[in-house]
């Protein structure tokens, strides 16, 4: 059964969509079966990941609202190589018309039930915000990777989000729990990200992944041609680090099933 995963942080511009495209990338490299599903209506995973979100036929509109399947939405993110869930602007839609269901905040979780057997992991890109799309995909994973920016006000915002992991835990989703935080945006010769990735490991201790996203121009230029910066520039720096991150993400799904 595959393991889900929400990347998420209610704080905007820390890296997570980056983080959400690269890792399900770096993880397909590991000859893993990737499902990323983008939850954010702006849809930057779905481009990032080569998709038009214009011309797409469906989304996770169809998703949320129990009209279509994963199987019928779902796309080929290519040359990625994982699958796709696609979104546009329709998300917004999903969200407003959720307020009015039953079980809003379990669509995405019944949806993704059907198929999580099928892959070794389900990456799932949120908004940047705590709305009832981030609760749809807080209630449907087994646990949350934050990316956390290596710059002033990173902690800003954290402890909101790690109280609203912990309300969806109780009310929804009891086994929910922090998978780990990503430090990214890191400059080793800045002495404000050295500064930061400290307070992070003093806070959160081994829940910190070992692997620093840098700040790096092929990382930041791999999204305009849709591609991950795998398929962009092997060689760079930022593929180099996701990579790493997989490998080490692995690595911690495989001790914990031990």
């Amino acid at each position: 059964m595959g393991k889900v995963l929400a990347i998420t942080n209610q704080k905007g511009g820390v890296g997570k969509t980056t983080t959400c495209i690269n890792l399900a990338a770096s993880l397909v490299a590991t000859r893993r079966k990737i499902l990323l599903v983008d939850l954010d209506p702006q849809g930057n995973a779905t481009m990032g990941s080569g998709v038009d979100k214009d011309s797409i036929q469906f989304s996770g509109y169809e998703l949320l609202m129990e009209e279509m399947p994963v199987a019928t939405i779902k796309v080929a993110a290519d040359p990625a190589g994982y699958d796709l869930v696609p979104s546009n602007a329709e998300l917004t839609a999903a969200e407003v018309e959720l307020l009015d269901t039953d079980q809003r905040e379990s669509r995405l979780r019944k949806s993704l039930e059907i198929v999580r057997h099928q892959y070794d992991f389900v990456l799932i890109d949120c908004p940047p915000s705590l709305s009832m799309l981030t609760i749809n995909a807080l209630t449907a994973a087994n646990s949350v990777i934050i990316p956390v920016q290596c710059e002033y006000y990173a902690l800003e915002g954290l402890s909101a989000l790690l109280n609203t992991i912990k309300s969806v835990a109780m009310i929804s989703n009891p086994g929910l729990e922090v998978e780990g935080l990503v430090r990214t945006m890191y400059d080793s010769r800045n002495s404000l990200s050295r500064d930061v990735s400290g307070q992070l490991i003093d806070h959160f201790g081994d829940q910190v992944y070992r692997t620093l996203i840098p700040r790096n121009v092929r990382l930041a230029e791999a999204p305009s041609y849709g591609m991950p910066v795998l398929h962009y520039d092997k060689q760079s720096r930022g593929s180099i680090a996701y990579l790493s991150l997989a490998g080490e993400l692995v690595r911690r799904q495989e001790r914990a099933g031990s």
